[in-house]
């Protein structure tokens, strides 16, 4: 079974300073049949302009993981971490029993685009930990890179959840395939570009559900970057 969310039909807010979509329920944007999908709870398109960003804010019990698509990203937070995220850097962060954390854009000039994905944690209580890494548009190119798993296998960023996280770009005649065990589930998520996926053609800002599929087999269609996750 497979399911498309249009990227048109995300919710939408436009606040002068963020310009945000959101694939799932959050915030003011409310859609009973969007709630989520597995244990992916949060997956949100953000651009933020020059200058401006996220205040203080506080969140617990999610696994949250940011992945900066262009521009400069600055994160600080209560657990004394300070940084400037760029294309192709990632972070994870499990708020657990709680944490407090700013965003901004680091640049007066430039504005900043990222996915912002939060995950539910396979249990509550969990002590904050911050973690970040960069993956290289060579380490992404024509192949499937784990970026998060629970183990962090590879170098990839571990995650308190029975979940992996991979990035592609591809290009037109590129193809990869990942294979689903029995009873697990795929997100797969166009960043930018556009691809097909098992016959289907997405767009950018399009997502895809895919469960009782026993393999996912993405084919680039131009220059396009993608997500997919690996739920329980």
């Amino acid at each position: 079974m497979m399911r498309k969310r249009p990227a048109a039909e995300r919710g939408h807010a436009h606040h002068g300073w963020l310009d945000t979509r959101h694939t799932f329920s959050f915030a003011d944007y409310h859609h009973p049949e969007h709630m989520g999908f597995r244990v992916l709870r949060v997956l949100n398109d953000d651009r933020v302009a020059p200058g401006e960003g996220f205040g203080t804010h506080g969140h617990r019990d999610m696994e949250i993981v940011s992945y900066v698509l262009e521009g400069a990203l600055e994160h600080r937070d209560s657990m004394g971490t300070g940084s400037v995220l760029r294309y192709g850097d990632v972070q994870r962060m499990t708020a657990g029993r709680g944490v407090t954390h700013s965003e901004f854009n680091s640049s007066e000039v430039e504005p900043v685009h990222f996915l912002q994905i939060w995950i539910l944690p396979e249990r509550r209580g969990l002590d904050p930990v911050y973690e970040e890494r960069s993956f290289s548009p060579a380490e992404k190119q024509g192949v499937l890179r784990r970026i998060v798993s629970r183990g962090g296998e590879g170098g990839a960023l571990s995650i308190h959840q029975d979940v992996a996280i991979f990035a592609a770009i591809l290009r037109s005649g590129d193809r990869v395939e990942h294979v689903l065990n029995p009873g697990r589930h795929a997100w797969v998520q166009v960043a930018t570009g556009g691809v097909r996926v098992n016959g289907l053609d997405l767009a950018e800002g399009d997502g895809l559900a895919l469960s009782d599929e026993p393999r996912v087999q993405i084919e680039g269609s131009g220059e396009g970057e993608i997500l997919l996750f690996d739920l329980p």
